[in-house]
């Protein structure tokens, strides 16, 4: 099942809201075909230093084991803050 993590950037959003505009962005663009239900909107992204997006640790939590946190991560804390988005 697909899903987003959305990191907004500023402003006074409404998270219910902000999901369901990127449900409907992707309905639009992609097609019906796209079964984006599922939108979180969250603090920050587990990054390393020098800016890539941590895909398979975060894939791994979500799937419910317990990655080791590499090296090169730039702030550890991202992780434990996600773990409870990703697990639900």
């Amino acid at each position: 099942m697909p899903r987003a993590l959305v990191v907004l950037k500023g402003g006074d959003w409404d998270d219910a809201t902000v999901a369901a505009e990127c449900v409907q962005r992707v309905r639009d663009e992609v097609g019906a075909v796209a079964a984006l239900k599922r939108v979180d909107v969250v603090a920050a992204l587990p990054k390393t230093r020098s800016g890539k997006v941590l895909r398979r640790t975060m894939r791994e939590i979500a799937d419910g084991g317990s990655p080791a946190v590499p090296g090169t991560i730039e702030d550890a804390a991202v992780l434990d803050a996600l773990a409870g988005v990703l697990r639900s």
